[in-house]
C-alpha cells in the first residue's frame, strides 16, 4: 500500500507491507507517474511499515533517486526498521537515510 502526502515541492510517499519484486513494480508506477506530475524537490521515502524488502525494492529507490534527481531534487528514507536499514546500507544507499533521533535517557 502506498500513501502520498503533498506539501507542495515535498512529497512524503508512505509505503507499507512487503516489498518483493510484485510490490515494487506497483509502487514503481505509481511513485514514477507522482515524480513525473509533481517533480518533487525532496521525495522522502517513509518505511515504517514495510516489513520485508528484497533487492527489488533497492531498485525501487534506486530507479526513482534517479529520476527525482533528473529533475533536480532529492530523496530521502526514513524511519527504516533495523533489518531494512541494513539492506539499504549494503546497497550503497546508506547516504539516504534519516537515522532517528536516539532519545536522551531521563533521569
Amino acid at each position: 500500500m502506498l500513501k502520498i502526502y503533498n506539501d507542495g515541492k515535498r512529497i512524503t510517499a508512505a509505503l507499507s507491507g512487503d516489498i518483493d519484486h510484485h510490490a515494487a513494480r506497483e509502487f514503481r508506477t505509481a511513485l514514477d507517474e507522482l515524480i513525473a506530475r509533481s517533480r518533487p524537490e525532496l521525495l522522502i521515502l517513509d518505511m515504517e511499515q514495510v516489513g520485508f524488502m528484497d533487492s527489488s525494492g533497492i531498485g525501487l529507490i534506486l530507479g526513482r533517486l534517479k529520476s527525482v534527481r533528473a529533475a533536480g531534487g532529492e530523496i530521502l528514507i526514513k524511519n527504516a526498521r533495523p533489518e531494512i536499514a541494513a539492506v539499504i546500507k549494503l546497497s550503497g544507499l546508506g547516504t539516504l537515510l534519516v537515522e532517528p533521533k536516539k532519545q536522551e535517557a531521563k533521569l
